[in-house]
């Protein structure tokens, strides 16, 4: 039996259930057309249950969300004219973003300068100069750090010779048995 000929009980639920989802989004495409609301990938998911990454995993869903959303008419055209009060709204909220934006400058550019400020500092030698006796002591430290690691590796060198030698004189005692 071949898999396409029978499939199995997970598949067969697998496809009604992808079945059943397409035909969601087609309705809520249909229904979304019919009562002029505005079509998107987000809003025809939403409205039909399921997760917008399902719509772009089938194209030809995804090019009939596209399709209705170019055939529906723009907002913009909709909307004959802007009323004084979104105006000043929209001013509003563009003063507030320009406030951030100047206020979010001016501390990345105070930032930067203590940057500069600190490289220069540095470079030219003007810096203070490093704690002489935390350096030695890190420094003996490390070379602490270094005898203790030499060591540890002698001793495994010779752990290692005298396996080695155990090695040869036990394959010597099988070589020695095997030629009797």
């Amino acid at each position: 039996m071949t898999p396409e000929a029978d499939p199995s009980p997970l598949t067969a639920a697998r496809r009604r259930d992808v079945d059943l989802r397409r035909a969601r989004v087609a309705q809520a495409l249909e229904a979304m057309q019919a009562d002029g609301s505005e079509i998107t990938i987000s809003s025809v998911a939403a409205r039909a249950r399921v997760h917008r990454s399902f719509i772009h995993r089938h194209l030809d869903l995804r090019a009939n969300v596209y399709s209705a959303a170019d055939q529906q008419p723009s907002a913009e055209a909709s909307a004959a004219t802007a009323t004084r009060h979104s105006l000043e709204a929209d001013n509003l909220n563009l003063r507030a973003t320009l406030r951030r934006q100047t206020q979010h400058i001016a501390d990345l550019e105070a930032r930067l300068s203590e940057v500069l400020g600190e490289q220069a500092y540095t470079r030219t030698g003007l810096g203070a100069p490093r704690n002489h006796a935390v350096l030695e002591e890190q420094n003996h430290a490390l070379q602490n750090e270094i005898q203790e690691l030499r060591a540890k590796l002698q001793d495994r060198d010779e752990e290692l010779g005298a396996a080695r030698e155990a090695h040869r004189q036990l394959m010597g005692q099988v070589n020695r048995r095997g030629q009797r």
